[in-house]
């Protein structure tokens, strides 16, 4: 009896619920998500607006006061925006820019940063402060020497000065990686070395594999970077032939400036592989920053 009264004690108080605090809800979570809906709908309405203005006809894109939405969807501004200029060369260009600066950038920043972070030579913090004081100086700075060293080479309008950095790792990259590498425990390096291990294989095969998430971030970042470029190859691109996808923009806003339904469409396609970037890359940034941070 004893037994039996104390299960059902055990039941009533599990069967007891506690009221739910509306007040506690509200501040800790509608309110939060009705305040992050509100700013995200801040950033997302000038893409929004991007968009609309492609499918307007030009009357609707004057008309006063401005509507969002457009009585009815021009999509054929989107074809004959493809049309007015070479798109799909454009577009080509700008993808195989891309594909090199990330092949160069994969290769040269990890083994610099793995130099930097665990290879022991003499003046290597040296060599890490002046690499970090160039993320300091602007590119408008050096622009000009740069420019004549490139044009002393015979390398102005050619892909060379667009590229040939990418092989040598950017500063950032560098810096990024090597803050990654750090936190690999020496024990596991050193474990490798008395196996016997030459140093290439344990950057190859312990170090790398390591870096996947901070890898994926380079990749973004570089692909980004590269697809909107416009200094660049604005100075050291003359031939047509050429331009990559941010020059022929300016190109058409120079020839079609007054049909904005066909720059916005033009625009929109643009800044689609962005979004995609975004939504497919964003659990690689997460993935890095817990790396770094050490919560994983």
């Amino acid at each position: 009896m004893t037994v039996v009264k104390q299960t059902n004690e055990a039941k009533g108080k599990i069967e007891t619920k506690k009221p739910t605090n509306y007040a506690l809800v509200l501040k800790k979570t509608i309110l939060p998500h009705v305040l992050l809906i509100l700013i995200g709908s801040v950033f997302l309405f000038p893409f929004v607006w991007l968009v609309s203005t492609s499918l307007k006809t030009p009357e609707e894109i004057f008309k006063i006061p401005p509507e969002i939405f457009p009585t009815e969807l021009q999509w054929s501004n989107y074809k004959n925006a493809i049309a007015a200029i070479p798109f799909f060369q454009y577009i080509f260009n700008t993808l195989f820019l891309c594909g090199v600066n990330i092949i160069g950038q994969l290769f040269a920043a990890p083994l610099v940063a793995y130099s930097l972070a665990k290879i022991p030579w003499k003046c290597k913090k040296y060599i890490f402060a002046i690499v970090v004081a160039t993320m300091i100086l602007p590119p408008q700075v050096t622009m000009i020497p740069v420019y004549i060293i490139f044009a002393k080479l015979g390398w102005i309008n050619t892909y060379l000065p667009l590229t040939i950095g990418a092989f040598f790792g950017a500063p950032f990259f560098i810096f990024l990686l090597r803050q990654f590498i750090l936190g690999i425990p020496n024990d596991l390096l050193d474990a490798a070395r008395i196996d016997g291990a030459s140093e290439f294989r344990i950057y190859w095969q312990i170090v790398l594999p390591q870096l996947k998430p901070v890898l994926a971030t380079v990749v973004l970042f570089t692909f980004m970077w590269t697809w909107t470029d416009f200094l660049g190859p604005l100075i050291y691109l003359n031939d047509e032939n050429l331009w990559t996808i941010t020059i022929g923009l300016q190109g058409f806003l120079q020839d079609h400036g007054a049909q904005w339904e066909l720059l916005m469409a033009a625009a929109a396609i643009f800044t689609i592989p962005m979004i995609i970037l975004y939504f497919f890359g964003q659990k690689y940034f997460m993935k890095a920053g817990s790396s770094m941070t050490g919560f994983k």
